[in-house]
């Protein structure tokens, strides 16, 4: 499966590693930094939603995703494990938790795209969360260095889930390394946080990818994370 990724805000706060680890099953060990564990809020829109060699349709291959998220591994294996995805599209929604057992939920989205912000809404249709923000890049483009919180964050070339049956997989993800911005703090309101983590307001990392980034989702049927 194939995917588009445009105007990424990567917005990032320390949380409590002990609230985190109640959140995430037990054979995901938590991806720290510094001994510090990581949530994060990433808004996008995607085009070129579908299989390769298959031509894309604009009304289904084309819709606003927001997800929210940790840092997990596995091994020496890095990855994402999403505590919510919301998408506008209810096709995409259904077959991904159909298909992937993944945490999306159906959402009004709007993505309006200036010429130095993104204006992003979301709201859930059936359960009481929402997303608003205004943001954009600052300063130049720059390529996050190995080792440091920025790589982190953003160069993740993986997700982790369970299958309906509690077994663990390892979704493969490929994809050019990220140009990133500094961004402008956000204004926002956001009603996301899972299981009442508590972010730290002191502790953030706030990024922007304008983008376009393709995305390869290589692995057809999960595998057994190991």
């Amino acid at each position: 499966m194939t995917q588009s990724w445009h105007n990424l805000l990567f917005a990032h706060w320390r949380v409590d590693a002990s609230r985190v680890r109640r959140l995430v099953p037990t054979m995901f060990e938590l991806d720290l930094f510094n001994n510090e564990a990581w949530l994060g809020i990433v808004p996008f829109y995607m085009t070129n939603v579908g299989f390769r060699g298959v031509p894309s349709l604009p009304w289904l291959s084309a819709f606003p995703e927001l997800n929210v998220r940790t840092y997990v591994r596995v091994g020496n294996r890095p990855g994402v494990y999403f505590f919510s995805l919301d998408a506008g599209r209810r096709l995409a929604v259904e077959a991904a938790r159909r298909v992937l057992n993944l945490p999306y939920f159906l959402a009004e989205m709007s993505v309006e795209v200036g010429e130095d912000a993104v204006v992003y809404d979301s709201a859930r249709t059936q359960r009481p969360a929402g997303f608003k923000a205004k943001y954009g890049p600052i300063g130049p483009a720059f390529a996050a260095c190995e080792g440091s919180l920025e790589y982190f964050l953003t160069e993740r070339y993986c997700l982790y889930q369970q299958t309906r049956r509690g077994v663990p997989y390892r979704l493969e993800i490929h994809h050019p390394r990220w140009s990133l911005q500094v961004a402008l703090p956000p204004r926002w309101a956001a009603s996301l946080s899972p299981g009442r983590s508590q972010a730290d307001p002191a502790g953030s990392d706030i990024r922007a990818a304008p983008g376009p980034r393709a995305r390869t989702l290589r692995s057809a049927r999960p595998r057994t994370a190991r």
